[in-house]
């Protein structure tokens, strides 16, 4: 058995959890902020059985697309006040860990 950890933008979560239930994969969403961006996300725990996992990785990535972004990229200049010259980042798309399971019980 296998735990899918899948980190996915605020903006697929929605899509890929319906994607996840209409193929019967059952997850536990919980509401999460990224370091980089601090932008919301989703975390998504979906235990699996081993020979599921490829086909719920193919759900998370057919339904997380991933987007370009203009952050500010503050820098100290010679006269050492700030310049925030924006640059352009890619965001979205899903992070994903896959993880052995020991042990999982239902109470």
């Amino acid at each position: 058995m296998k735990l899918i950890l899948a980190i996915v933008s605020n903006d697929d979560a929605n899509k890929v959890q319906k994607a996840l239930v209409q193929d019967r994969f059952f997850s536990t969403r919980l509401a999460t902020t990224g370091g980089f961006l601090r932008a919301g996300n989703v975390t998504f725990l979906i235990g699996v059985n081993d020979e599921k996992v490829p086909q719920a990785l193919e759900i998370i990535e057919a339904h997380s697309k991933k987007r370009t972004k203009l952050v500010p990229n503050t820098i100290v200049n010679e006269f050492g006040s700030f310049s925030a010259l924006p640059i352009e980042v890619e965001v979205g798309g899903a992070t994903v860990f896959v993880v052995n399971v020991d042990q999982f019980v239902k109470i």
